[in-house]
């Protein structure tokens, strides 16, 4: 959103209209047109060579699970969905970006029966939990604190961290 970037600009004395600049911003309506939408950031990072440093996808199961419901369906949405991460994949390497994907969590029955501390797990199954390098729990904590926990990294140990959002951002915790 425009209005919380100038607000982060703003934290960093930075210009609002050269932090506008420099973020391109589309939005999918089916998992389909997000697909169609990987190609056309393709082509605008090779158009514009090494400008582009990180590619945001909020919320990648989101469309998948509207697309494909139920149990029946479950296969075709899986592979669409192995698709679309291979080209992300493909185009993090080809044009050297960082590529962000945030999800949703779903309820995990089994947990319950098992004594889990936190019974959701995130949706997508094993492919999205292998396509992915480091993967990152965000949870809220008390009052304005949230938490973010490292639980899958080739590099990193696990590992929790305490921050607030403020008006201008991150920001440290103040617990």
């Amino acid at each position: 959103r425009p209005d919380r970037l100038r607000d982060i600009a703003d934290r960093f004395n930075v210009d609002h209209n050269a932090v506008l600049d420099n973020v391109l911003y589309a939005r999918a309506y089916t998992s389909e047109h997000q697909m169609e939408l990987l190609d056309y950031v393709a082509a605008k990072f090779h158009e514009e060579a090494g400008i582009f440093k990180l590619l945001i996808i909020d919320s990648v199961m989101a469309l998948f699970r509207v697309d494909f419901s139920g149990r029946g369906e479950l296969a075709e949405r899986q592979q669409k969905l192995a698709q679309m991460l291979s080209r992300l994949q493909k185009i993090s390497e080809e044009y050297n970006v960082a590529v962000f994907v945030t999800n949703q969590m779903t309820a995990d029955p089994g947990a319950t029966m098992t004594f889990q501390a936190d019974p959701k797990k995130p949706v997508g199954g094993h492919i999205l939990a292998h396509a992915s390098t480091t993967r990152i729990s965000l949870r809220k904590g008390r009052g304005e604190l949230r938490i973010a926990k490292i639980y899958d990294s080739p590099e990193m140990p696990e590992n929790e961290a305490t921050f607030a959002i403020t008006a201008g951002g991150i920001g440290d915790a103040k617990e």
